[in-house]
């Protein structure tokens, strides 16, 4: 059988097995580790796949990994979620929808410790739905707030979703985490210009909350100092060059134990419940790497890869049309990208973005089934409802990105003058 055919019948078999519910890492792994078996022998496969594993996980740069996740653990722990939705609530809260704008203001600035976007809507949700719903905000508002700020976790950095591509492509971890910023701040600002527009419509779907006093909001916001110090000092650090996003990684983690100390909250339920946490989110992340890479491997040596790259670049189609096309294969059609002309960092921060959508879209959407498990009383179709908005929205930031790179190329060109 032609190594090409072999390739193709992996993929079919790949989209097979996730719709039966296998893990995407693991379904990865056994496709690319079986078609390779197929084309060079079982033993020789078993070896290139023991090479993967090796250098995956002995990889220095990939420890910006674990190190990232533990900083959001030990943050998130630390009650930092709090304080911050404490203070977007005290300048917005007395706003029509103000809770649900405070949840989308929190979710962004979790962001910049946190990485994830399912850990960052499960620790939002804990904060700002029992607020919601002591002020009888409608639920699919409510939920759908939530659900949708929480996808923001991976795109303002740190980003482990831009790890993860950086690593698949070879692009710079750093020049990604400064593009996603920008994006990042326009995603936070639409999706509350979303949720202003439904309450302008329709105010009995968001209340308006207490009014903070001038001296209520200054201290609410002096609370958030934490977040503030974290992230300037590991993005920051980035931008100017002072360290890389490895050790900027390094040292977000030792400033958010040293800043869990500060506030008497280092204790063991916070040191194991971050370890465990940390933990499992590395393995997960490092099991759809490996998985990534074997495909690649099964890509590469069946040549699937670059004769479809060649096809595809031969047919002169409209750039928009390919992207349209391959934004959700990157480990096998980066290569197309490159050969069209676009930047890899450009086109990274869109991934994301595309991903981002995916996360609160019908019938899937992992957000919306976090939010569902914190909310069992509110319908699925109600939490849908309430994300359908805030998917349109995304749609149109990704649209206008997409007609303006310089929005996601802007700071990674001017951090180039500082290194």
């Amino acid at each position: 059988m032609e190594p090409a055919t072999i390739g193709s019948i992996a993929l079919a078999i790949l989209f097979l097995l996730l719709v039966l519910g296998v893990p995407i890492g693991v379904a990865m792994g056994l496709c690319g580790l079986g078609g390779m078996a197929a084309i060079i022998g079982l033993w020789p496969a078993l070896s290139l796949f023991s090479t993967t594993v090796y250098e995956t996980t002995t990889t220095y740069d990939l420890s910006i990994i674990p190190l990232f996740v533990l900083m959001g653990a030990v943050a998130s722990r630390s009650g930092l979620s709090r304080e911050l939705y404490a203070a977007f609530n005290a300048w917005f809260g007395a706003m029509r929808g103000g809770l649900a704008l405070a949840t989308i203001g929190a979710c962004g600035a979790f962001a910049a410790i946190c990485g994830s976007s399912v850990a960052t809507a499960a620790t939002m949700s804990n904060v700002a739905l029992p607020e919601m719903k002591r002020y009888k905000y409608d639920d699919s508002l409510a939920t759908g707030s939530v659900a949708a700020g929480g996808i923001i976790g991976i795109l303002i950095p740190p980003s482990v979703i831009l790890v993860l591509y950086g690593v698949l492509t070879e692009t710079s971890i750093g020049d990604l985490f400064i593009a996603g910023f920008l994006p990042g701040i326009l995603t936070v600002i639409g999706f509350m210009l979303v949720i202003s527009i439904i309450t302008r419509i329709n105010p009995e779907m968001g209340p308006r909350g207490e009014k903070a006093t001038g001296a209520q909001k200054i201290r609410a916001l002096g609370q958030t100092w934490a977040i503030l110090l974290l992230f300037g000092l590991v993005i920051g650090g980035i931008y100017f060059g002072v360290f890389t996003p490895t050790e900027a990684a390094g040292i977000g983690a030792v400033g958010a134990f040293g800043i869990a100390a500060m506030r008497g909250r280092l204790n063991y339920e916070t040191l194991s419940g971050s370890m465990v946490e940390t933990i499992k989110t590395t393995a997960m992340l490092f099991t759809i790497l490996i998985g990534a890479l074997t495909l690649n491997n099964l890509m590469v040596f069946s040549t699937f890869a670059s004769g479809l790259s060649d096809f595809v670049s031969g047919l002169k189609l409209p750039p928009i049309l390919v992207m349209g096309v391959i934004l959700l294969t990157v480990p096998i059609f980066f290569p197309i990208v490159t050969n069209i002309g676009y930047d890899p960092v450009w086109f990274g921060v869109i991934v994301v973005m595309v991903v981002e959508l995916g996360l609160i879209t019908p019938p899937i959407g992992m957000n919306v089934f976090v939010i569902k498990g914190m909310a069992p009383d509110v319908n699925l179709s109600d939490i849908y409802k309430g994300v359908m908005p805030f998917v349109a929205a995304q749609i149109l930031l990704i649209i206008l990105v997409f007609l303006i790179p310089a929005i996601i190329l802007w700071l990674p060109q001017t951090a180039k003058m500082f290194r």
